[in-house]
C-alpha cells in the first residue's frame, strides 16, 4: 500500500502573464513546476533561494533558446505561488523586479490572513 503526497495548488496572480517560452521550454518550466507542487526539492544550480523576496521564495533559472529566465516563486504549505516571470539580462536581478514579487507575496499573505480571521 503506497503513501501518495497530496500536490499542491499552482496559483498565478493574474498580472503574470506567459513568458514567450518555446514548446521544449514550456514543457520544461510545466516539469519544475510540478516537481515543486509535488513536494520535492530543487536546488542550485536550477533553484536558489530569494530571502531578499521573502521566506521560502526561490527563483527557477531556465534558459530557452537563447534567454535565461526566471521564474520567482513562493512555497506555501498548500500552494506554489508563482510571483513573477521574467528574463534574466544582467547578473543582478533587477530592483523594480524584487519589489514587484515583494509586493505580490504582501498581498497574497494578506489575503491569507484575512482568510483567517
Amino acid at each position: 500500500m503506497g503513501t501518495e503526497r497530496k500536490a499542491r495548488a499552482l496559483r498565478f496572480f493574474s498580472e503574470v502573464s506567459t513568458p514567450p517560452f518555446t514548446v521544449e521550454g514550456k514543457r520544461e518550466a510545466f516539469r519544475l513546476l510540478r516537481l515543486l507542487q509535488l513536494g520535492e526539492n530543487i536546488g542550485l544550480p536550477t533553484s536558489r533561494p530569494m530571502q531578499i523576496i521573502g521566506n521560502r521564495c526561490h527563483e527557477l533559472r531556465m534558459q530557452d533558446a537563447k534567454h535565461n529566465w526566471r521564474i520567482v516563486y513562493h512555497l506555501a504549505p498548500d500552494a506554489v505561488l508563482i510571483l513573477g516571470v521574467f528574463p534574466k539580462k544582467t547578473q543582478k536581478t533587477p530592483k523594480n523586479q524584487i519589489d514587484t514579487c515583494k509586493e505580490r507575496l504582501k498581498r497574497y499573505l494578506d489575503e491569507i490572513k484575512k482568510a483567517k480571521s
